[in-house]
C-alpha cells in the first residue's frame, strides 16, 4: 500500500527494473512513468495537468522532471500510447531539454505530437508503430497492442525485459461496436497473460464507476436528434480531438443539410491532421470556413468548437460572458459533448447557467446522452484482471478514489494483497523475479507553467496570489529619519480590494505612528525591523477590527 514514510530508494541492482510515476497518480492528468534496468531509461507518456482554480494565472502545470534531468543522455525512448494533452502536452518541454529523445507512437498520435512541437520549432526523431509491432530499444523489447478510447490510434504498450513482463494500458475501455471497428485487443492481452505478465499498469479513471463504459455508437442518434429539432444555430463543445464525437457532428450535420464550421485553433489543426491521415471522413461541401459561416442562415449552421488547451469551457465561457465573436442568444441550442473532469464541477455549471440566461436551449451529459467517457468502468476492468491474471498489480490515471477502487477490483479477481501496489508520484517500484515491491518515495514537486515561465512560480507566489485575489492589499508607506527615528512623512495607507473608502484607515494611522515612536525610543534604527513593526501593527488591527487577511506591504526609507 501507499507509504509516504519512505525515502531515498537503494541504488537500482544489475537485473532489476525500477518504475517511477513522475506524475497522473492521485490526479487526472501530466501522466509520466519511468522505466529503468540496466542503466537506460525508458518514458511512457509526459503529458500536462489543467491548472484548478486555486491555482491563478497557471496555464498549464507538468510532471517533474527534476529525478532524470541529469539522465537524459541515457533515454532511449518516449513512448506515447495516444495523442491526448494529458499524455502528449509535455513533450516539448523535455524535448527543450535535450530534443534527440526517439519518440514512439501510432501514427495520429506522432502527428499530432509533430504539430505541437512545430511550433515550438522542434522537430523530433519519430517511430511510428502500429498494433502487434515489436520494437527494441535498448534493454526493452516494446510490444504494442490497440486499445479502444476516445481518441483513434491508441495503444498499449507490452515491456518486456530481463527483469519481467510489464503491461502498461495507456487510457483504454472495451467498447466493443467501436465507430473506428478498432476493438481492444483482448486476444493479445490473454495471449500476454498466458506468458505471464510481472506487472500491470492499468488506467483507473472510472474504476469508480460500476458496470460498463456505454457504446460511442449511442450518441449519434442523439446528437441527430438535437441536431434535427434546433431552431436556429448549434454550438457543440468538445475537445479538441475527439475525432469520433466531431465525426458524428458531421454526419448529423450532413443529414439536416447544416455546415459545420470548426472553432479554435487546435480544433481546426488536430481535425485537419484527423482527416489528411483518414481517420476522419468529411461528408462533401458540409466543412466550411469559420470567416464564412456568418453569412449562411441561423437554421443551417453549426459551430464545433473547442477550448484552447483542449478544454472546452474556455470557449464557452467566453461566450456566456458575450466576449467571444459567436453571440449565444435566443433559440440556439448548445451541446456539451465532453466530460466533466473533476474539480471542474462549478465552473461548468456557471457556464451553463450563463448560456440559459442569454436564451440558449443547453444539452449537456446531465439531460442527454451526449458524452460517453473514453475509459473503462469496472466491469470492464474487472474482465481484463480475469484475463490477464497479472502477478503485481499498480492502478495509474486517476485521483486516490479511482486508484484505491481499482486496487480493490484487483484485489476481488484474486491478485494477493501484498501485490497490489498504490502509490503516488514518486514511488519508486522494483521488479525482479516475478515481484514487485515499494522501495522508496521520491519527492515530487508541481511544475507551473505560467506564460513564458517554466518552473519559476512556486506554491508560495500561488498562495499570495490566492491572498490577493480573495482577501485585498494593503500598502503603508513611511520615511523615516534614521539618525532621530522621527516620522518625516507618512504613514500613508493604499489599498485594492479591500475597502471602497480608504478613509477607515484613518483610525490606524496613530497606531502606526505609537509604534514606529516607540521604536525609535527604543533606539531601532532598521527600516527591515521598523517596516516588519508596520506590518504586525496593521495585521492586528486588520485582522481584529475587519477579520480579513489581506497582503500587507509595509515601504519604510530612510529620509
Amino acid at each position: 500500500m501507499h507509504d509516504d514514510s519512505i525515502s531515498e530508494p537503494p541504488p537500482l541492482e544489475p537485473g532489476t527494473l525500477r518504475v517511477i510515476p513522475l506524475g497522473g497518480l492521485g490526479e487526472v492528468g501530466r501522466n509520466m512513468t519511468v522505466f529503468e534496468i540496466d542503466g537506460k531509461l525508458l518514458i511512457v507518456d509526459a503529458g500536462v495537468l489543467f491548472p484548478e482554480e486555486t491555482q491563478p494565472g497557471v496555464d498549464l502545470i507538468l510532471p517533474d522532471f527534476e529525478p532524470i534531468r541529469q539522465r537524459l543522455g541515457d533515454v532511449v525512448g518516449i513512448v506515447l500510447t495516444h495523442g491526448h494533452e494529458d499524455h502528449i502536452g509535455a513533450v516539448p518541454y523535455l524535448l527543450k531539454i535535450r530534443e534527440d529523445i526517439p519518440l514512439i507512437g501510432s501514427s495520429l498520435t506522432l502527428a499530432l505530437i509533430e504539430a505541437k512541437l512545430k511550433e515550438h520549432r522542434i522537430k523530433p526523431y519519430s517511430l511510428t508503430v502500429a498494433e502487434g509491432q515489436v520494437e527494441k530499444l535498448g534493454p526493452f523489447e516494446l510490444e504494442f497492442v490497440a486499445v479502444n478510447h476516445s481518441i483513434p490510434d491508441a495503444l498499449a504498450v507490452a515491456i518486456k525485459t530481463s527483469a519481467g513482463v510489464v503491461l502498461h494500458t495507456g487510457d483504454f475501455k472495451m467498447d466493443q461496436l467501436p465507430l473506428d471497428n478498432r476493438l481492444t485487443d483482448l486476444r493479445a492481452f490473454a495471449r500476454l497473460g498466458e506468458v505471464g505478465v510481472d506487472l500491470f499498469l492499468v488506467d483507473s479513471t472510472n474504476a469508480d464507476v460500476p458496470g460498463f463504459t456505454p457504446l460511442e455508437r449511442s450518441i449519434g442518434p442523439v446528437l441527430e436528434q438535437v441536431i434535427g429539432a434546433a431552431p436556429r444555430r448549434v454550438i457543440v463543445a468538445s475537445f479538441s480531438s475527439h475525432v469520433h464525437r466531431v465525426q458524428q457532428v458531421l454526419d448529423a450535420a450532413a443529414a439536416h443539410g447544416r455546415k459545420v464550421a470548426l472553432i479554435g485553433r487546435s480544433m481546426v489543426r488536430n481535425m485537419g491532421i484527423a482527416a489528411e491521415l483518414g481517420y476522419l471522413k468529411v461528408p462533401e461541401g458540409v466543412l466550411i470556413d469559420a470567416k464564412r459561416a456568418t453569412d449562411i442562415p441561423d437554421d443551417q449552421i453549426v459551430y464545433m468548437s473547442t477550448g484552447s488547451q483542449g478544454e472546452p469551457m474556455a470557449v464557452l465561457a467566453r461566450m456566456a460572458n458575450l466576449e467571444h465573436q459567436i453571440e449565444v442568444g435566443e433559440g440556439d441550442t448548445v451541446i456539451l459533448a465532453s466530460s466533466l473532469i473533476p474539480g471542474n464541477e462549478n465552473a461548468v455549471y456557471r457556464v451553463i447557467n450563463g448560456l440559459t440566461k442569454l436564451g440558449a436551449t443547453v444539452v449537456h451529459k446531465g439531460n442527454a446522452k451526449v458524452h460517453v467517457s473514453g475509459h473503462a468502468a469496472a466491469g470492464e476492468l474487472l474482465y481484463t484482471y480475469n484475463i490477464l491474471k497479472p502477478r503485481n498489480v499498480m492502478p495509474v490515471h486517476g485521483e486516490y478514489r479511482h486508484l484505491y477502487a481499482n486496487a480493490k477490483l484487483a484485489r476481488d479477481t484474486g491478485v494477493p494483497e501484498k501485490n497490489v501496489i498504490v502509490g503516488g508520484n514518486g514511488t519508486v517500484v522494483d521488479l525482479r523475479d516475478h515481484v514487485a515491491k515499494v522501495v522508496g518515495q521520491i519527492d515530487i514537486g508541481m511544475v507551473y507553467v505560467d506564460g513564458s515561465s517554466v518552473g519559476e512560480i512556486s506554491d508560495a507566489d500561488l498562495k499570495d496570489r490566492r491572498v490577493l485575489a480573495e482577501e485585498g492589499f494593503i500598502s503603508i508607506f513611511t520615511v523615516v529619519d534614521t539618525s532621530t527615528g522621527r516620522i518625516v512623512v507618512g504613514p500613508e495607507v493604499h489599498a485594492r480590494g479591500f475597502a471602497p473608502d480608504e478613509k477607515i484607515f484613518d483610525e490606524v494611522i496613530p497606531k502606526i505612528r505609537q509604534a514606529l515612536t516607540e521604536a525609535a525610543e527604543n533606539g531601532t534604527r532598521d527600516t527591515h525591523a521598523l517596516s516588519q513593526i508596520v506590518r504586525r501593527t496593521v495585521g492586528r488591527w486588520v485582522n481584529t477590527k475587519h477579520r480579513r487577511r489581506p497582503m500587507i506591504v509595509p515601504i519604510v526609507i530612510e529620509g
